[in-house]
């Protein structure tokens, strides 16, 4: 089982949204205008590791239908009662390493705010799957933290660690882009090289882009 499902799900993980500072705020809103950006009313999206539906609520106007797939079943149960008046969405328990959905089934598939390195998911299996569900010519969006952010994003998992939502930050282990906490949470960053390495990896070209000095996007056209 995973930290998420384990520590940090449902209610637990809304109250780390909720304690964002304005920066970080400004970071978590810019995602999801680039994300937008690239869905058009007829898509079809999937969302991996959708938490409790955040992304989800907001992507739903804007796309014909949104999935969300996360390992949480407590994080699940918290974004179907909040997107239960949204018929065009779906959440479901899933490995994001081993998607139960037909080739070619999404127009987009999204991994933001670095759930590359949170799922624990060996990156290179986890885009192949991306892939493989995404029809031809559609978008395959992944993000992590840009280098600049570092300081917004640690002060975020410090307010978090002081609300007993994550444990106490190991400050000798925390740094160079990885944040560790003393009960076993560990995230660490995607580069741009680490984003280019993989797509070359797995055999595809990408474009790479910094996003509001806060995020690092992958994207995929396949």
């Amino acid at each position: 089982m995973s930290y998420y499902s384990e520590h940090l799900s449902a209610d637990r993980l809304r109250q780390c949204y909720e304690l964002a500072p304005p920066r970080v705020r400004q970071y978590l809103e810019a995602e999801i205008q680039h994300v937008l950006s690239r869905i058009r009313p007829d898509d079809a999206v999937l969302e991996l590791g959708c938490g409790y539906g955040r992304v989800l609520a907001r992507l739903a106007p804007h796309a014909r239908r949104v999935v969300g797939i996360d390992s949480s079943p407590a994080s699940l149960a918290l974004g179907r009662a909040l997107l239960r008046d949204r018929p065009n969405c779906e959440l479901l328990e899933m490995d994001a390493g081993d998607l139960a959905f037909s080739d070619g089934s999404f127009d987009v598939v999204v991994c933001i705010q670095n759930g590359i390195s949170a799922f624990k998911v060996e990156p290179g299996r986890l885009l192949r799957e991306a892939l493989r569900v995404t029809r031809a010519g559609g978008t395959v969006l992944l993000s992590s933290y840009a280098a600049r952010f570092w300081p917004h994003r640690l002060e975020w998992f410090q307010l978090q660690a002081a609300h007993g939502l994550v444990g106490e930050i190991d400050s000798i282990a925390t740094r160079d882009g990885v944040i560790v906490c003393k009960d076993g949470f560990r995230a660490t960053t995607f580069s741009a090289d680490d984003f280019q390495a993989l797509a070359t990896a797995v055999g595809v070209a990408c474009r790479v882009e910094e996003v509001d000095e806060s995020s690092v996007f992958c994207e995929i056209n396949k």
